[in-house]
């Protein structure tokens, strides 16, 4: 009974994960253009953007920020091979619930002084110190929504990994990633 509901928070939570970090990816080509068009505008016509560079800054960083969920489905962050290899499945659990507990403490914290920030970009209209000077609050809402997928990944992925040391079996048989 409760296994038929974990795998649908599961596979719902890999979906929500999935399309964040897919319409993340559709900013890269739009940083590719800006930048591209920053360098032609001033290398060539010798007339440099007052927005490209802080522009580009923005899409970086929600690229990098909101791809960290995504990464995280994918098991493409850094993991070190050396000891997680060689040990049993029910010492990898362990380890993952607490690297994925410390991984969900640090981006909590993230999330508290984001809002903080968010907070005070509206209150004083803080902007960046340039020549466009682009308002800030939108940054700090992007930072709340990636660490919030990205702690619902990691809180998905600790679902797994007690599934497994409670019932001694997957939950999937093969990984769901891109909900197949």
């Amino acid at each position: 009974m409760i296994t038929p509901v974990l795998r649908g928070i599961c596979i719902n939570l890999d979906r929500l994960v999935t399309l964040s970090g897919k319409a993340a990816s559709l900013i890269m080509p739009v940083l590719a253009f800006t930048v591209a068009f920053e360098v032609f505008s001033r290398y060539i016509l010798n007339t440099p953007t007052i927005w490209a560079f802080d522009l580009s800054l923005f899409m970086f960083g929600y690229v990098a920020a909101l791809g960290g969920a995504y990464a995280q489905l994918k098991r493409a962050h850094i993991n070190v091979d050396i000891l997680y290899v060689k040990v049993s499945r029910k010492v990898r659990c362990w380890f993952n619930l607490l690297s994925f507990s410390f991984g969900i403490f640090f981006l909590l914290i993230i999330i508290q002084l984001s809002f903080g920030k968010y907070e005070e970009a509206v209150d004083l209209d803080y902007r960046r110190e340039s020549e466009w000077a682009p308002p800030m609050f939108h940054f700090w809402v992007m930072m709340i929504i990636a660490c919030g997928l990205f702690v619902a990944q990691l809180l998905r992925d600790i679902l797994v990994e007690i599934y497994f040391l409670v019932a001694g079996t997957e939950l999937f048989e093969e990984e769901i990633i891109d909900g197949h």
